[in-house]
C-alpha cells in the first residue's frame, strides 16, 4: 500500500485556500492530491499528471469521493507548461512534485524497480514507452556504465561493478533484478551493510531509464512559471542528487541582495522570484519513518512566487 510521506506537512506547507487551483506534477496514489482538494473544496481544481496509468486509474477512484474539478492526465512533470496550459491550468495557487519510485512500483516485481523482488528488470515508471534498464544495461559500455553509476548514483566502485557487468552481460544478458544485485553485490564483495550493495546501481538506472534529472530541472523552471504571484511549489526528494538540484533552483531563484559601490543595492538573481517558505528542509519524524521506512530520505522544500524581490525574511515553516 502506497503511503504519502510528509503528507501534513505539504498540504501545510502549501497553504492551500478554497477554490484554488493546484497541479500534482507527481499524482502517484493520489495521497497529496487528495488532501489538497479536499482542503481547496467543491470549487477547487486539481491537476493530476502521471506517467503511470495504472497510478492514474487507482488515483481516479481515490479521487471520485471528492467534489471540485479533477483533471488527470498521463505525462511527465517534465511536460508540465504543456500539460497544464492545455488543460486550463495556466496559472496556480499551487503545485507539488514527490519525486522518486512510489511504494506501489516498488512493491510491484513485474515493474523491476526492487534488488529484493525478483522481477524482469524494466524501472520505466512509463512501461508504454522508452527503452527498459534491460535494454539500458545491453547497449551500454564499461566506460559508459562506470560514468553512469558515478553521476546518478554517486557509486564509489562505479567502474569495478561496469566491469562486472560487461563480463555478465557477455556471458548471458542480465534481464532480471535479482541477477544485477547478485553480480553488484559480487563485485563488492557479497558484503552487506545497512544498505543493499546495488542500491546506487538501482538508482542509477532508474533514474537514467526515467530521465529524471532532465525532466525535474524542466519542471522546477516550468513550475515557477506557472505559480500566481503568492503561489508555491513544494518539492519532495529522496536522494542527494535531487535534493541538491532542488535546493540550487531555490537559492538561485530567491537570490540576493548585492551593496552597490556607488551606494544602495540590487537584487541579483533567476526570475521569476521566490521566498524560501523552508529555509531549511523538513524531514519526517520518528513515528512517520517507523511506520514508513521510506520516509527516512525525505526532504521536503517549499518556495513562493512573489511579484518582485523583497527583502523579507526566510522563515521556517
Amino acid at each position: 500500500m502506497h503511503l504519502s510521506v510528509l503528507l501534513q506537512e505539504t498540504v501545510e506547507a502549501l497553504a492551500v485556500v478554497p477554490g484554488g487551483s493546484y497541479i500534482d506534477g507527481t499524482l502517484g496514489g493520489a495521497g497529496h492530491a487528495f488532501e489538497i482538494l479536499k482542503r481547496a473544496g467543491p470549487t477547487g481544481r486539481l491537476l493530476g499528471i502521471d506517467r503511470d496509468t495504472e497510478a492514474l486509474a487507482r488515483s481516479a477512484t481515490r479521487l471520485a469521493v471528492l467534489s471540485g474539478e479533477k483533471v488527470l492526465v498521463h505525462g511527465a512533470h517534465g511536460e508540465l507548461r504543456r500539460l497544464a496550459e492545455a488543460n486550463g491550468f495556466a496559472a496556480v495557487d499551487g503545485m507539488l512534485l514527490d519525486l522518486g519510485v512510489s511504494s506501489d512500483q516498488l512493491d510491484t516485481p513485474g515493474r523491476g524497480f526492487s534488488f529484493r523482488l525478483e522481477g524482469p528488470l524494466d524501472m520505466r515508471m512509463d512501461p508504454t514507452r522508452g527503452e527498459s534498464a534491460a535494454d539500458l544495461l545491453a547497449r551500454l559500455d564499461v566506460p559508459s556504465l562506470t560514468d553512469l553509476f558515478r553521476r546518478l548514483g554517486e557509486e564509489p566502485q562505479a567502474r569495478r561493478i561496469a566491469q562486472a557487468i560487461r563480463r555478465e552481460q557477455e556471458k548471458d544478458p542480465i534481464v532480471t533484478t535479482g541477477r544485477l544485485a547478485a553480480v553488484v553485490s559480487d563485485a563488492l564483495g557479497g558484503r552487506m551493510g545497512p544498505r543493499h550493495p546495488a542500491t546506487r546501481v538501482f538508482q542509477a538506472l532508474r533514474m537514467a531509464v526515467n530521465r529524471e534529472l532532465e525532466d525535474l530541472e524542466q519542471a522546477l523552471e516550468e513550475g515557477l512559471r506557472l505559480l500566481k504571484p503568492g503561489g508555491r511549489l513544494a518539492v519532495i526528494t529522496f536522494e542527494s542528487l535531487t535534493d541538491r538540484l532542488v535546493k540550487q533552483c531555490f537559492v538561485a531563484h530567491a537570490g540576493k541582495w548585492v551593496s552597490l559601490q556607488q551606494g544602495g543595492e540590487r537584487w541579483e538573481g533567476m526570475l521569476p522570484a521566490v521566498t524560501r517558505v523552508t529555509r531549511h528542509p523538513l524531514e519526517a519524524g520518528p513515528d512517520e519513518v517507523a511506520e514508513n521506512p521510506r520516509a527516512r530520505t525525505a526532504k521536503l522544500r517549499v518556495v513562493e512566487r512573489c511579484e518582485a524581490p523583497t527583502r523579507r525574511r526566510d522563515k521556517d515553516f
